[in-house]
């Protein structure tokens, strides 16, 4: 997809060059157009309120102890930027976001990890040692189909499941469960990688979904070990309180965890999905208008990212 985005740009520029002669006036209209889009993304990216140390999630069941280097975003603006700026499917269940210090929401070259809780029970790990990830990655394969049928009448495009950036791993003693697909969005050329991290608990599992692109795959690995102590579950909902009289269990086992809903319910799209698009509407409506005045005087085009700066963005 990056190679696709720069061949379009050097089309783009090339236009720009023929036409900057031709048309200053037309230039510096659309540049002054092209620059309030600039605005925007800088405004998106600063008024986002970050908040770092001991972070209580939302409901008591676990907390966050965001270390030096990282920094968490709240529910709101979490929701804002995965639902509005990213163009994923709605999600009740988002508890936050957590970004590298110097990382945001429209700043390439960054990943984010995407909190949410799924109160499905305890989740069995008796089957975590005697699971063959290539025959679990064959058997998702074979169910891809249905998924991608479900996923368009919902009005998304079709995931791929390339195969494991990461094989998924275990720890027994933690209760902590990780691994990394890279996933194809739409037939698209490049490819997202999504690194997911379960914390295993009494009532459930919190999920930590990293959102990048495979490029950052080194930067993620390098994080890591520090992302898995990241997040503990409170008194009375750690996995070892659990109550066999009392509580649910699971329907999924550690297996399951990977291979059962995951690419349908937490497979993100890739973060840069919208950004990119507006992007490109910015200066290729500047294109356009300038081809479309030589041809038409009198036709006005309307681009496509609005100029005004004054988005709301929850606080």
């Amino acid at each position: 997809m990056k190679k696709t985005i720069f061949l379009l740009y050097l089309f783009l520029a090339s236009a720009f060059l023929a036409f900057a002669k031709s048309d200053p006036d037309s230039l510096k209209l659309e540049l002054e157009e092209i620059q309030a889009y600039q605005k925007l993304r800088d405004s998106v990216n600063s008024a986002m309120n970050y908040e770092t140390g001991v972070i209580q999630l939302k409901g008591g069941i676990a907390k966050l102890n965001i270390p030096e280097g990282f920094k968490y975003l709240g529910i709101e603006q979490s929701r804002y930027v995965i639902q509005d700026i990213w163009g994923n499917p709605e999600r009740d269940d988002i508890l936050g976001m957590i970004f590298p210090e110097t990382g945001g929401p429209l700043i390439d070259s960054s990943y984010a990890f995407i909190i949410s809780f799924d109160d499905m029970g305890y989740v069995k790990d008796d089957d975590a040692g005697k699971i063959n990830y290539q025959e679990l990655l064959d058997e998702m394969h074979k169910e891809e189909p249905a998924m991608n049928t479900e996923r368009q009448k919902q009005g998304y495009p079709s995931i791929h499941m390339v195969g494991w950036a990461q094989p998924p791993f275990y720890d027994s003693k933690n209760k902590i469960l990780h691994w990394a697909k890279e996933l194809q969005f739409g037939g698209e050329d490049g490819s997202t990688l999504n690194y997911d991290v379960r914390f295993l608990g009494r009532k459930g599992i919190l999920s930590l979904n990293a959102v990048a692109t495979m490029n950052e795959l080194p930067q993620v690995k390098n994080d890591i070990n520090q992302i898995l102590t990241i997040a503990e579950f409170t008194e009375g909902n750690r996995y070892a309180d659990f109550d066999s009289n009392t509580d649910k269990i699971a329907a999924y086992t550690v297996g399951g965890l990977v291979a059962g809903k995951i690419l349908l319910k937490i497979g993100f799209f890739a973060k840069f999905w919208k950004l990119i698009l507006l992007a490109v509407a910015a200066i290729g409506a500047w294109v356009v208008k300038l081809i479309r005045k030589k041809k038409e005087p009198e036709m006005v085009y309307d681009p496509a990212p609005p100029a005004s700066t004054d988005t709301k963005i929850p606080s």
